[in-house]
């Protein structure tokens, strides 16, 4: 899925989370995905121009996927254990499965958002 197809689909799924946002990030010159200040994903490109969906899992499933998958590498601009980047012109999911790894992503952050804030969502 090409990265301007896949951003317009992210911005009609998360209008439904609540506090989600997606805006362009220029330090990365990418778009990043935010929930209450706190990032859930960046769509970007990676050193060698690839486009690239990144999403938070935890360290056991980031790597079961990556042996599953070559074109799930570790986490671009982001911390390798907790974060899988998805290579957008290779990935076999397609859009139902990526808005799912998506949404597993947003799960986990706003898991880790203090009580009284999550609360506010």
């Amino acid at each position: 899925m090409k990265r301007a197809d896949l951003r317009k689909v992210i911005e009609r799924e998360i209008k439904e989370w609540p506090g989600a946002t997606i805006y362009f990030y220029p330090p990365w010159e990418c778009d990043r995905m935010d929930v209450a200040g706190k990032m859930f994903s960046l769509l970007c490109q990676n050193k060698e121009g690839k486009d690239i969906l990144t999403v938070k899992g935890t360290p056991e499933e980031n790597v079961e996927l990556r042996t599953m998958f070559a074109w799930i590498v570790p986490g671009y601009y982001t911390n390798k254990d907790h974060w899988n980047s998805i290579l957008l012109d290779e990935e076999q999911w397609g859009e139902e499965k990526l808005i799912v790894a998506l949404k597993e992503s947003y799960d986990l952050v706003v898991a880790k958002l203090p009580k009284k804030l999550r609360e506010t969502l």
